[in-house]
């Protein structure tokens, strides 16, 4: 309904083959291996992403409740959908909210050729007023634009290298031996997150058994080798970890959801750079989408995502 066609319907077989093959486990619940007042690090215990992030989605909003803030880490989880759908169910309760996951390897380091970096989508909402909200995005493309065939082909100048590590527009070169670049392009700033995690050192690891419980972790000390999972490897096993945060802005100055929207405002109000397109603020993409959605009645799929 956002626009996002990368993610939601796109997924759903993803996760499908998941519960099938036995990459995912299907019984039990996320387990709460340590914590403090404002801190939380969670086992997934392996089950679907999305069963995990709203675990702890609601455990850092409920800390924030108390605290003022609830920073939760996440291993042994999966693939867990949309990020910003995490970050605005904070919006709710007058929170701003961040998180962001670790992804399979599937971008190029600046200047190099081969994949040892992950798209790894940073979300952060914060409120605004009468409904409105502030969701900026630091993910420059999902691999699943270009997995899906979602956009034009060839794809924008920008996205991806080949094999060899220069810039490419055939998608067919980005997803067999090439990779996305970072955030920008390719001389862009590397992931700021993963100087956090101890998984940011890459060792393949090519031959996993699906029964294997060993967990791509993050503040753990499961993480004894430091392995990241390539592209191809995706369906193989589906270990992954997030973080959440949490801040309650009643514990800081008041009128924050009034300058937000005055922010909101100034930049919508200028002039734009095209005189046709109007300036966008960060959600609005969204924000006009779910107009279109509901004033159609429907929700509209690129033609590839129902094929």
């Amino acid at each position: 309904m956002e626009g996002h066609y990368s993610h939601g319907l796109n997924r759903v077989d993803m996760y499908l083959k998941d519960i099938r093959t036995g990459v995912c486990a299907v019984e039990g619940e996320p387990v709460v291996e340590k914590e403090s007042a404002a801190t939380s690090l969670v086992d997934g215990n392996n089950l679907l992403g999305p069963v995990v992030g709203n675990f702890c989605m609601d455990l850092a909003i409920r800390k924030a409740k108390e605290v003022g803030v609830g920073w939760v880490v996440a291993h042994g989880s999966n693939h867990f959908g949309f990020a910003g759908y995490y970050s605005m169910q904070a919006l709710k309760e007058n929170m701003i909210m961040s998180e962001t996951s670790l992804a399979p390897v599937c971008h190029l380091p600046t200047r190099g050729k081969e994949r040892t970096l992950g798209t790894s989508p940073l979300s952060v909402a914060a409120p605004a007023e009468h409904g409105a909200r502030f969701v900026p995005d630091t993910s420059a493309v999902a691999l699943g634009k270009v997995r899906a065939g979602l956009s034009a082909d060839p794809i924008p100048d920008g996205w991806g290298c080949d094999p060899e590590g220069h810039v490419t527009t055939d998608p067919k070169s980005v997803l067999t031996g090439g990779g996305l670049v970072p955030i920008g392009g390719s001389e862009a700033t590397e992931e700021l997150y993963k100087v956090q995690r101890q998984n940011g050192f890459k060792t393949t690891r090519k031959n996993v058994s699906e029964s294997t419980k060993s967990f791509i972790s993050c503040f753990s000390e499961k993480a004894s080798l430091y392995n990241l999972f390539v592209l191809h490897n995706l369906s193989r096993f589906g270990f992954q970890g997030q973080f959440f945060v949490a801040i309650n802005l009643e514990n800081f100055a008041p009128g924050f959801t009034e300058r937000m929207s005055a922010l909101l405002s100034i930049s919508r109000g200028q002039d734009p750079a095209d005189p046709g397109s109007p300036v966008l603020a960060p959600g609005d993409p969204e924000r006009l989408n779910m107009k279109k959605c509901e004033e159609t009645g429907g929700r509209p799929y690129h033609i590839n995502v129902v094929k």
